[in-house]
């Protein structure tokens, strides 16, 4: 796969803020992969729930997961008792009561995309992952390391610290095999973005 191949698609969210977006694969086998090992392998690192209008869930686990499970096309991450759903594949339902062909559409992953999003003057801020159902509705965002956020206390910092971009470098390589760091993500400087 060549880089042009996978060139981010460049939005304009209705606040305004601009968004580059790369499209992920959506079969269950893919999202599988990637949603095991953010929450296996990385959930030190990642800030994760809904973001949608009105509305910020940002949870972070303070252990890893206690069970990643598939069952029925969803996708279970389980931190102890606290644990979440996610459709990502064929959910029939029961067979005393099978999920309708409508409403499984709905519910199942149909729009996954790594993000960059940008502030002030174009340069990136912040960095992700977005999954959304067959209706267009968000089901969860998961953050990505900030080089310009201190992860322990949440602050500003006063110099990027970019190692803090390799689990999105890594994920660039995996999905759309780019083996370079894009210079565009390390173009920001915090203080020009606030």
């Amino acid at each position: 796969m060549t880089a042009a191949a996978n060139a981010p698609v460049r939005i304009i969210e209705s606040d305004g803020t601009e968004i580059d977006l790369f499209p992920l694969p959506v079969d269950e086998a893919s999202l599988e992969e990637l949603l095991r090992n953010l929450f296996e392998n990385h959930w030190r690192d990642i800030t994760f729930g809904p973001l949608i209008p009105g509305a910020a869930w940002e949870m972070r686990a303070e252990r890893a997961p206690t069970r990643v499970n598939l069952t029925d096309g969803y996708l279970t991450v389980a931190f102890g008792a606290p644990h979440f759903h996610l459709c990502i594949g064929e959910t029939k339902g029961p067979s005393a009561r099978p999920t309708p062909p409508n409403i499984a559409r709905h519910r199942r992953t149909a729009r996954a995309e790594l993000y960059r999003r940008f502030g002030r003057f174009s340069l990136p801020m912040s960095w992700g992952l977005r999954l959304f159902n067959g209706a267009d509705e968000q089901q969860i965002t998961v953050i990505l390391p900030n080089p310009f956020l201190d992860p322990e206390r949440e602050k500003i910092v006063e110099e990027p610290d970019w190692s803090r971009l390799a689990l999105w470098d890594a994920l660039r390589a995996r999905w759309f095999g780019w083996d370079q760091p894009d210079p565009v993500d390390r173009s920001g400087r915090r203080s020009s973005q606030a």
